[in-house]
């Protein structure tokens, strides 16, 4: 089992940028296919992006596309989510999860707060 660690949330501005960090112990992230997902208050948590753990292939949900930006750096044991130009919809909490070798994800951080304000 993999333990993760969010980090870099806080309160932004409307057109603001924030980077995620999401740090890894216990196991070599390398194996694990990441996702960022987030839950705004009162809705049911939704996906945000992943990246692939072999080829580093990554998808994003429509609304953060051209926006928000998933990266891995194995060496660090560490995914990260640069989100730019951010709408007060994206709004919630974030987390981060890992499947090993691309199978469920069973791996979950414990969240990290983002609020952007209008």
């Amino acid at each position: 089992q993999v333990r993760l660690v969010e980090s870099g949330g806080g309160l932004v501005q409307a057109g603001g940028s924030l980077r995620l960090s999401c740090a890894a112990s216990g196991r070599t992230l390398s194996l694990y296919t990441m996702t960022w997902r987030r839950q705004a208050p009162g809705k049911e948590r939704e996906f945000v992006a992943d990246i692939a753990w072999r080829g580093g292939e990554t998808s994003y949900a429509d609304s953060v596309k051209g926006r928000f930006t998933i990266s891995r750096d194995n060496a660090k044991n560490t995914v990260y989510l640069q989100m730019n130009s951010l709408k007060p919809e994206d709004t919630g909490v974030y987390y981060c999860g890992g499947a090993l070798t691309g199978g469920a994800y069973k791996d979950w951080g414990q969240g990290i707060q983002v609020t952007v304000s209008s």
